[in-house]
């Protein structure tokens, strides 16, 4: 039996590789803020309030997040399934409320 050393080392470099992307997509977010990504084939990063996360309806595009791409999110933010457009709107909603 043997160490598959190399196998371990391209699992931390790819770790490693993740977190510098997260790390310089997080540089410019404010406090109290997250980065969504959303669209359904080509994604378009927002920066949206913490606030937003216990509204019934962007619980719901959440679960929809969770059940297409589970806990994975490789682009250092959460992805959202859904139309731009549709996403503008809820945004557009959540900031008047």
């Amino acid at each position: 039996m043997g160490i598959r050393l190399p196998s371990i080392l391209l699992n931390a470099k790819q770790i490693l590789k993740m977190q510098a992307i997260s790390a310089r997509n997080q540089s410019n977010v404010p406090k109290g803020h997250i980065v969504v990504y959303v669209g359904e084939i080509q994604r378009k990063r927002f920066v949206v309030p913490i606030s937003y996360l216990k509204h019934p309806s962007f619980v719901d595009l959440l679960n929809r997040s969770e059940e297409e791409f589970g806990f994975c999110h490789p682009v250092g933010g959460l992805m959202i399934p859904c139309r731009e457009d549709a996403f503008l709107n809820l945004a557009a909603r959540l900031h008047r409320s």
